[in-house]
């Protein structure tokens, strides 16, 4: 089970990506249908229930697309981002104005859906590979633009961590800088000399030659990419606790538990946030 107390993400990041699948959604004239069914007055009372097993994320995104249509939708969040459900859970129980419920459907399910579909992806990851070592999961770049604070606020709820945010607060340095620096020593001087001392370099090296050639050089992280596991023992062998280790490429749940049994610290997968199927959740009247 990952830890429910996971801390909410602040309205100013989600509030933005909420008002613009808001907008998209209602467009020039709001919601034709409910508007000439539904009367102003009338109320809806019911719950936003799950129709498979899986893991929460994004339950403040849910809400605040009810909310802004209207404040006076009253909302309870009875299975928290990080919690696990199965069918028939109820995950939020809400009643109040019925145009804002029904207009506000979609816009917080979709969100819901998907980023508990990028948490239920990562768990599933990180259930595999614990029996097998200590290596984290972490995620990519790989993220759908616009969402990139939600879906990595998603991986944590599914019990892995984040790589860097964005190309602003780490550098790592992949196959082509070094193929333009020249090699991975010039590339990571280069970085060293370029950014503040409180700025970590990590290196993607693909051999045994240019992971020495890395530490040589005192790289704070190595990215070991697409190594099969007898290349990622040595790896770890060699590094022997001089950097942090992370293994990267092909990252599957048949595969993860073989990576994080030859000891690396973390391992990356981009599909947890890119291609992660939706967990299946709908809005039922009570």
């Amino acid at each position: 089970m990952t830890d429910t107390t996971l801390p909410s993400l602040p309205h100013l990041l989600v509030e933005p990506v909420v008002r613009a699948a808001l907008l998209e959604d209602l467009g020039r004239a709001g919601d034709l249908t409910t508007d000439s069914i539904v009367p102003a007055s009338a109320r809806f009372s019911g719950a936003i229930v799950s129709r498979q097993a899986g893991t929460v994320a994004g339950t403040d995104a849910a809400l605040l697309a009810f909310g802004l249509l209207d404040p006076a939708v009253n909302v309870r969040v009875l299975r928290p981002d990080g919690s696990p459900i199965a069918p028939g859970d109820t995950v939020i129980a809400l009643d109040g104005p019925a145009r804002a419920i029904l207009s506000a459907e979609r816009v917080a399910l979709n969100l819901l859906c998907r980023l508990s579909g990028v948490a239920t992806a990562t768990a599933s990851l990180v259930e595999a590979a614990r029996p097998h070592g200590r290596a984290r999961i972490v995620c990519t770049r790989k993220t759908t633009p616009g969402l990139r604070a939600l879906e990595k606020h998603a991986v944590r709820a599914g019990g892995g961590a984040n790589h860097r945010f964005g190309l602003d607060d780490a550098v790592l340095i992949k196959d082509n800088h070094v193929a333009v620096a020249g090699g991975v020593g010039p590339a990571v001087r280069r970085a060293r000399a370029g950014v503040g001392h409180l700025v970590k370099i990590e290196v993607e090296v693909d051999t045994l030659a240019q992971l020495e050639e890395a530490l040589a050089v005192g790289a704070d992280a190595v990215l070991l990419d697409n190594m099969d596991p007898d290349t990622l023992r040595q790896a770890v062998a060699m590094i022997d606790g001089r950097a942090v280790s992370e293994a990267s490429g092909r990252i599957t749940r048949e595969t993860v538990g073989a990576v994080a049994a030859t000891g690396v610290d973390l391992i990356s997968a981009g599909w947890i946030t890119h291609s992660a199927p939706i967990v299946d959740l709908g809005l039922d009247v009570a």
